[in-house]
């Protein structure tokens, strides 16, 4: 039988990776508790229709990029291509407005989209966020561009990371905007991608997303959403700027920014990193005051952002930020068949205690059990031969200096607490 791969676009997490992907994991969930969020679980699919009714028909994660299938009883289902849609659906379905006027979430989960494989972005690929519900105000704003800053400074990224942020506006801004746009666009429509030219008949605003120079370049003199903004718009951005500086978040205006779901609305945001090359975008969020309603809740004001866990890893990899400690305390060498229920009993108590012990179950030679003694990073070696069996005792030796010393089995857990403390 021929070999069984991994489907493109997946990718294995091997044990030596797995360790970064905690620290990642154990740090977001740190700094998520210490602002009041509560973690949220939501199921790998739901109904195709929650993402082509929040994320845009016309967006090419619904129109190109969603592995979705007809189940037994004709429902579409879709694996989730992104987590705001769920999360949203989860509140209104479990009616969480209704327990507390503001719903601080976060989540972390794989994600499924079927674009073409490259560093950093998978078909099944992995993602941490939050999102908060409930406050309109700027301050809402600030506290969630807080929590991402905070976790881009737990992994050592936030010296070489920028903030760009703009304000789409309320959707009485963005339809004047929209048509000044299109205004704009219109006379050089005919030199655009094929994407453009769909985008500028159903979202014009996305046009401004393009990567391509040539479209870039064209875009360079192209109204800004601010020529348009209504008098709360304006304060409501300027409010967020004053609380930004207040908690010295270093930013920069991208008027061009306008995030790539159609669900966001005013305030939008990313976190970009050099050391992800021309794609660079490390975290990305905004307010959706409407997808609540648009999802069938009672009108919800909304704000959160996304990160791709694996390209934050990475930019910590890039960094220097992955350095990963052992977490072995000891490694249990038994050099006689006659000391295995010792060893067994020795190890329990020591776990119980809280320690991580390992031995070897293959019963190898001493020079191979100490040789992946030291491979381990295990700070210290018991060693239990004939001679200890016959005293009661083991030897227990200093792995990192080379030292040892012979201990009593009754004493072994009091000494490596007094080593250890």
């Amino acid at each position: 039988m021929s070999q069984i791969r991994s489907i493109k676009g997946t990718h294995d997490i091997l044990p030596a990776d797995s360790q970064k992907w905690q620290r990642l994991e154990q740090i977001v969930r740190s700094v998520c508790n210490q602002f009041g969020y509560e973690e949220i679980r939501t199921p790998v699919f739901e109904e195709t229709r929650l993402f082509s009714r929040s994320v845009g028909e016309d967006t090419d994660i619904v129109s190109k990029e969603m592995y979705s299938w007809e189940d037994k009883d004709g429902t579409s289902l879709t694996l989730r291509p992104e987590l705001t849609a769920s999360v949203v659906r989860a509140y209104i379905q479990h009616n969480l407005g209704g327990q507390a006027p503001v719903q601080r979430l976060y989540y972390m989960g794989p994600l499924f989209r079927r674009e073409r494989p490259q560093k950093g972005r998978q078909r099944q690929f992995h993602q941490f966020g939050v999102e908060a519900f409930g406050s309109g105000h700027p301050e809402q704003d600030a506290e969630i561009i807080a929590i991402a800053w905070h976790i881009l400074s737990e992994c050592g990224l936030n010296s070489d990371s920028t903030l760009q942020l703009n304000s789409i506006g309320s959707p009485d801004c963005r339809t004047a905007y929209r048509e000044a746009l299109k205004d704009f666009i219109r006379p050089n429509l005919a030199q655009f991608s094929e994407t453009s030219r769909k985008r500028f008949e159903t979202n014009p605003l996305r046009i401004l997303d393009t990567k391509a120079e040539h479209e870039q370049k064209l875009l360079d003199d192209a109204p800004t959403v601010s020529d348009c903004y209504t008098d709360e718009d304006k304060a409501h951005f300027e409010s967020l700027q004053n609380f930004l500086k207040a908690i010295n978040i270093p930013f920069s205006i991208n008027l061009k920014l306008v995030r790539g779901l159609d669900y966001y609305s005013r305030t939008v945001f990313e976190f970009t990193s050099p050391v992800l090359g021309a794609q660079d975008a490390l975290l990305g969020g905004g307010r959706y005051d409407g997808l609540v309603e648009t999802l069938g809740g009672k009108a919800t004001p909304a704000i959160g952002f996304a990160a791709g866990m694996e390209r934050f890893l990475i930019a910590m990899d890039e960094s220097g930020e992955q350095s990963i400690e052992s977490k072995t305390d000891i490694y249990f060498v038994c050099l006689d068949e006659d000391g295995i229920t010792t060893t067994l009993s020795i190890s329990n108590k020591l776990r119980q205690a809280g320690f991580s012990v390992i031995s070897d179950p293959v019963r190898r030679s001493m020079k191979s059990q100490m040789r992946e003694a030291n491979r381990s990073g295990a700070k210290f070696a018991i060693i239990l031969g004939e001679t200890e069996m016959e005293s009661n005792s083991v030897v227990l030796k200093y792995l990192e200096k080379g030292e040892q010393e012979s201990v009593s089995q009754k004493g072994l857990l009091e000494k490596l607490r007094k080593l250890t403390n």
